[in-house]
């Protein structure tokens, strides 16, 4: 049981405020009821939620002291999971105009450190810890979703300082509160992305920011409150590819941390839950111009990547110079595309099928 009143206790947090008192009530209320969490996935999980909430205090002082925030301009990759985002999203990141948050950043961000220096060094040997445990109990995820500790990585990390991020659905079976993620005011997360990125900024000011989360999909709304700039690059692939192995994964984290795993059922809730966010995409995304939202397809990403990477930066009108075409080159060749490594699965282990899973997500 994870404990409510002594992680209110030890944080002194103050459960007046309903932005913070909501989604922490959710959360452990779903994985005290629902999860079925092991000895070890208790502990992880109390120890992320402090963690997390934690940060979001220090968020809170730091930005209290930024007289105008001002983010730059952001560019969104958005699609469904495992639909060719990272990849994309990696490639974009070869610009150096381009900043995006990196792992070390949203696991040990506070107080801020000197780029380069010995403490930034120091920051992410404590985060390559983390992600030693990490593959100790859940392994071979790296084949699934690699992770580095100086590497660019999903805003799903920033999410979790508002509780707000279907991180913790991956983690654990947590029903109620997916179905929370699904009809919150996910404006509560993106205050503290905000806040994160203004941050980040006072050290360091990038031409655009570069940013990834498939969970972004169904939120544009929410997203322009705070980024009335922002860019979308939507990357399309066919669901069949994607779902199951968006279930593939959860399972092989859930693994690490409950004591029972019900395949079938997270194939009913990743599917219902990806069905009402692309939803909610597609009517959202209706306010925009192409030169504002932009949808491209994952077999032109793997056909031809430096050829849509020109497409992009064309219709956007962002600079794209030869030094950045040499780094994308260069990525491409050192064989990153995602079918680096083969994954067995298949939608019937979840007890999906494919006329189901193309009428929900409206793929023809």
């Amino acid at each position: 049981m994870i404990n409510k009143s002594k992680i209110v206790a030890d944080l002194k947090l103050d459960l007046s405020d309903t932005s913070l008192s909501e989604p922490f009530n959710v959360l452990v209320d779903s994985l005290n009821n629902e999860a079925n969490l092991s000895f070890t996935g208790k502990l992880a999980a109390k120890y992320q939620i402090k963690q997390h909430l934690r940060n979001r205090h220090l968020i809170s002082q730091f930005y209290e002291g930024i007289a105008q925030p001002k983010v730059s301009q952001p560019v969104f990759v958005i699609g469904l999971p495992r639909s060719g985002t990272t990849f994309l999203f990696n490639l974009l990141s070869q610009d150096s105009d381009h900043r995006t948050p990196l792992f070390w950043e949203m696991m040990k961000p506070f107080p801020l450190v000197e780029t380069n220096g010995y403490k930034e060094k120091l920051r992410i040997g404590q985060s390559d810890l983390i992600l030693f445990f990490k593959e100790r109990f859940i392994p071979q995820l790296d084949d699934l979703h690699a992770i580095k500790s100086d590497s660019p990585e999903e805003c799903l990390l920033i999410k979790v300082f508002a509780l707000q991020s279907i991180l913790y659905f991956y983690m654990a079976n947590t029903p109620t509160y997916l179905d929370y993620l699904s009809n919150c005011d996910t404006s509560i997360a993106y205050s503290q992305h905000f806040k994160f990125l203004s941050i980040l900024e006072t050290q360091q000011k990038p031409q655009r920011w570069l940013l990834k989360d498939p969970s972004h999909l169904g939120n544009l709304d929410e997203i322009l409150n705070y980024y009335p700039d922002a860019r979308f690059i939507h990357i399309i692939r066919d669901p069949l590819e994607t779902i199951p192995s968006i279930c593939s994964l959860t399972a092989q984290v859930r693994k690490g941390f409950s004591s029972k795993i019900d395949l079938h059922d997270i194939g009913k809730r990743t599917i219902n839950f990806w069905e009402q966010s692309n939803k909610k995409n597609e009517s959202q995304k209706l306010k925009f111009s192409s030169k504002e939202y932009m949808q491209v397809q994952y077999k032109d990403l793997i056909d031809d990547p430096i050829n849509l990477m020109k497409d992009i930066y064309a219709n956007f009108d962002f600079h794209l110079d030869e030094k950045t075409l040499t780094e994308m080159t260069g990525y491409i060749e050192k064989g990153s595309l995602e079918d680096k490594a083969k994954h067995k699965y298949s939608l019937e282990d979840y007890g999906l099928d494919e006329a189901e899973v193309h009428n929900k997500l409206n793929y023809s």
